[in-house]
């Protein structure tokens, strides 16, 4: 206890207040876990993963609070007891790391329905709207109703077909907003452009239309409109709420109201800028085929959630439900494409010879007399390749989405207690020098079966020695549009253009943002036409 009282007092004057009240809150609530634990049986007294030692009753949450990023402490922990698998505790609550294939699988396998829920946070419940939308739903018959109708629906190979125009629109329009950055000697900002894409796509999907608002003026060159760059901008600082590490994801139940970390109040603020975009499109389409009738077909996603029905003819989605979901969909569609383009096309200026091989397949299956198109796709194995080694290398965020114990289990051997956070490192994986030769070498090759032609290569990593969508009951069912959305970009970008570092970048560095994962510096890029003239088409608002 003297040791405690001698950390808080070394510690600045707010932090000894957060963690006297933490102490306090976290007393409590170990008491009633204490008091409400049933006998001990023989399964429960079994090992746990090793883990750090940790301070009487707080565990290791004041090492967890001290450290910038925090993803970075489980980083270190980890190295230093040379591990694959980690037990952390934050007060209680048992936060399991994994670093390991073997063991990832056998999450996303085996132990798959044991894992299959969700840690219930206050961001989680604000973006779902009180558990709304599927992703960030517990596992239960809200998740599986959400499941269905996305799987079998919105995902479906017929729905998918039907948004292939929209798509297109969108790939047409980033061509012509590169050329025309071309053409008034511009710096191509990659990371702007391909979130501008991702959003682009994702609104033409989702709401049929690119703009969010009535009163939007467009450019004629492919720019976002105003409202269209603030509904952007708010997309990303709601996605940058998600779960991080926080106090508040582990003693959450103490410290709802207290807006640890800011982290209440950005996400509230935010989630609700979203939804003004949002909504106002989907009260208008709700009203329009719920009570005037309807439109001539259905032609996109809220389309198709706005006219489901169940076998008795009742509305199977409430415009409640859509809604969460219309806001999930927007946080978990741009990101992944935008960070894998980036670093993919920073990775092959920095090895021209991968660039060459990816134009020398390009010109092979598509040539230079027509764009490339979706239908293409399944033929360009070594692009699809760069962007599995994107993913490895490269990946969009530390961990995937924290999984939570439904009940006891075991991992690896070890026990793992009810109501435990999972956490699958994505670096961790793609960059195990036990799973991967040379993990930091980028090496698109390795990825390619065979001889990389007679079978086709996926961006699916089923087997867990890197995460591209993630697998299991929780594993990302957007796997198809996901991979479309980047495969197309990257083509695109490379058929349409040649590229080289802008002068204001300065030399080429491959350096990561340690917190966010992307690279430390926005790639600045300059262009010039790779085709003819008359193959670059106009901006189709």
């Amino acid at each position: 206890m003297m040791m405690m009282m001698s950390f808080t007092t070394s510690l600045p004057y707010p932090f000894q207040i957060l963690l006297v009240f933490i102490l306090s809150m976290a007393s409590i609530t170990l008491l009633g876990r204490i008091l409400s634990r049933p006998t001990k049986t023989k399964d429960q007294s079994r090992q746990l993963p090793p883990g750090p030692p940790g301070w009487p009753i707080l565990g290791n949450l004041p090492e967890l609070i001290m450290t910038r990023p925090r993803s970075k402490y489980f980083r270190l922990a980890m190295k230093e007891l040379k591990t694959d698998i980690a037990c952390f505790n934050f007060a209680g609550i048992r936060a399991i790391t994994i670093n390991s294939d073997e063991i990832a699988r056998e999450a996303f396998r085996e132990r798959d329905a044991d894992l299959a829920d969700r840690p219930q946070l206050f961001i989680m419940e604000t973006i779902g709207d009180n558990y709304k939308s599927m992703g960030i739903s517990p596992y239960g018959e809200q998740f599986m109703k959400m499941k269905r109708v996305i799987t079998t629906e919105i995902m479906s190979v017929k729905t998918l077909n039907m948004l292939e125009a929209a798509r297109t629109i969108e790939a047409d329009n980033l061509i012509a907003y590169v050329h025309s950055m071309y053409q008034r000697s511009e710096t191509v900002d990659v990371r702007e452009l391909s979130r501008v894409y991702g959003y682009a796509v994702t609104m033409r999907m989702l709401f049929g239309r690119r703009h969010v608002t009535k009163e939007n003026v467009f450019s004629d060159d492919g720019r976002l409109g105003k409202a269209e760059k603030h509904h952007l901008e708010v997309i990303f600082n709601t996605l940058n709420c998600l779960p991080s590490f926080s106090p508040a994801d582990y003693v959450e139940r103490w410290l709802r109201g207290w807006n640890v970390d800011g982290q209440e109040k950005r996400v509230t603020v935010n989630c609700n800028i979203v939804r003004s975009y949002n909504n106002p499109i989907i009260d208008e389409r709700v009203e329009l085929w719920r009570e005037k009738g309807g439109k001539a077909a259905v032609e996109d996603w809220l389309d198709t959630f706005i006219t489901l029905k169940d076998r008795n003819g009742k509305y199977l989605v409430t415009p409640d439900e859509i809604k969460a979901q219309c806001v999930e969909f927007c946080i978990a569609a741009i990101d992944n494409p935008a960070n894998n383009m980036e670093w993919t096309l920073a990775e092959m200026l920095k090895n021209p010879e991968i660039l060459r091989n990816a134009l020398k397949e390009l010109d092979e299956v598509v040539g230079k007399d027509r764009l490339v198109r979706e239908s293409d796709i399944p033929n360009l194995n070594y692009l699809k390749a760069c962007c599995r080694e994107t993913f490895r290398i490269h990946p969009s965020a530390h961990y995937v989405p924290s999984h939570l114990a439904r009940q006891d289990t075991t991992l690896g051997g070890y026990f793992i207690p009810k109501g435990s956070h999972i956490h699958v490192s994505r670096p961790g994986l793609g960059r195990n020098p036990k799973i991967w030769k040379d993990p930091l070498v980028y090496k698109p090759e390795r990825h390619l079966q065979g001889d990389g032609i007679t079978k086709e290569v996926t961006l699916v990593e089923t087997e867990m020695r890197f995460v591209s969508f993630s697998t299991g009951r929780r594993g990302c069912i957007g796997v198809k549009v996901g991979t479309t959305m980047m495969v197309m970009m990257l083509a695109r970008f490379l058929q349409g253009f040649n590229w080289n570092l802008h002068k204001d970048f300065g030399p080429l560095s491959l350096e990561e943002d340690d917190a966010s994962l992307l690279m430390a510096k926005p790639l600045l890029l300059s262009v010039e036409p790779r085709l003819a003239p008359s193959l670059y088409p106009k901006f189709r608002p």
